[in-house]
């Protein structure tokens, strides 16, 4: 008799690190802790980046490459910036990212949410979860800016016999639930998407704090932030800022994961709806809907946020020309030329969609020479065609 046994299902999960296919590239995204493992190779980021495709898939069509908004920010129907009329207590902004994922649970839209909360002996140390309440769906509230392995829960969605989901991720992690979403048996798939760059292990986020705040045991989150400073926020409430040019880059050019400097997928271009903050003012967020399912998504809240359209003032280039060799030679600056530069930057620099540019420019042109130089067989696999069309604007050293 001919087994009726899907092949994902007989596949074995890789537990060991070592044994995961894409070797020192894994982003830990978790698929390769599930049965889930038998796609890998079609559907693993840094093994087959097939960005244009999914976009296809998921969204009706891929991004013009002749569109700048559409080169930079992927396919959208709206931009535009928002923020909580009345904030969540305790979340890293405004709380939009959890406010949607609560009522959808509330309206029955989804059965579960796949969300990340944190382990009970540590704040920053990932929990992937899927979510059945509110209550759940709050306890995750803030980032946790480490390696997470959020799909390592997909085997528990078939177990639990869920057919609507919402997934909360980041782009690696979005790209491989892509890959595979025809085969979760799910009746509907919604995904809310966060911008990503520069991930750590835990260690690395240790030596972060350790290297960079002035307390870092007391520190609750923190974000690089539109007035290219550091925002980290302390138990106490208390505000820290560090200017990005007063960064021990010396120091640090080594913590971050080669997942994430082997990655051009910065905005999460397969979600249905993003938000993050580099494209909105200071204080508030940056919102990008991809598609139809995306604004069903928004419109849950429209009644709870303020809105504003997308604005963008200044010219990055000379910014981001700069940056370059400054980051190759992780030149690090005196604090009190770093304080000055950041005034007179945040003052004249580029703001909202420019700064969004800006620092899209300056991690893609960096991760396309690490790509060159420490993966040069992948650079045709690892960079996509928008990313080249960026990358191009810019005298590279070899």
């Amino acid at each position: 008799m001919t087994s009726t046994i899907p092949k994902h299902k007989k596949a074995k999960a890789l537990k060991n690190v070592s044994r995961r296919p894409a070797k020192d590239l894994c982003s830990e995204c978790g698929l390769c802790d599930t049965y889930y493992i038998h796609y890998v190779k079609e559907a693993c980021a840094f093994l087959n980046q097939q960005v244009a495709q999914l976009e296809q898939e998921a969204h009706g069509r891929s991004r013009n490459l002749n569109s700048e908004d559409d080169l930079y920010f992927g396919v959208h129907l709206n931009m535009m910036s928002a923020k909580k009329k009345q904030p969540i207590e305790g979340a890293q902004w405004t709380g939009i990212v959890s406010s949607i994922a609560c009522e959808m649970l509330t309206k029955g839209l989804v059965e579960g949410v796949v969300c990340v909360q944190n382990t009970p002996e540590d704040r920053f140390q990932p929990m992937p979860v899927i979510a059945r309440t509110p209550e759940e769906v709050l306890a995750a509230r803030v980032n946790k800016p480490t390696l997470s392995p959020n799909l390592s829960v997909l085997e528990q969605i078939e177990q639990s016999n869920l057919k609507r989901l919402l997934v909360i991720g980041v782009g690696c992690q979005i790209q491989a639930l892509r890959a595979v979403e025809k085969e979760l048996g799910l009746e509907k798939l919604y995904v809310l998407g966060t911008p990503c760059v520069d991930n750590v292990t835990r260690a690395g986020l240790q030596k972060f704090l350790e290297t960079t705040s002035r307390s870092p045991e007391t520190v609750v989150h923190y974000e690089f932030m539109q007035d290219f400073r550091v925002h980290f926020k302390h138990e106490d409430g208390s505000i820290e800022t560090v200017p990005f040019f007063g960064l021990k880059t010396n120091k640090l050019k080594d913590i971050f994961a080669p997942s994430c400097m082997s990655c051009f997928d910065y905005v999460n271009s397969l979600a249905d709806l993003v938000v993050g903050y580099m494209g909105a003012p200071f204080g508030w967020q940056w919102i990008v809907v991809r598609n139809e399912t995306g604004q069903e998504m928004l419109d849950l809240i429209q009644d709870q946020i303020d809105t504003q359209s997308v604005a963008s003032k200044g010219d990055r280039k000379q910014a981001v020309q700069q940056s370059i060799p400054a980051y190759d030679n992780a030149v690090t600056l005196p604090m009190w030329v770093a304080k000055m530069m950041g005034v007179v930057i945040d003052k004249i620099g580029p703001k909202g969609l420019e700064y969004a540019r800006f620092t899209i420019d300056s991690h893609y042109t960096r991760n396309y020479l690490y790509v060159k130089r420490n993966h040069p067989e992948k650079l045709e696999i690892l960079v996509p065609e928008y990313a080249k069309k960026i990358v191009s604007q810019y005298k590279l050293p070899k």
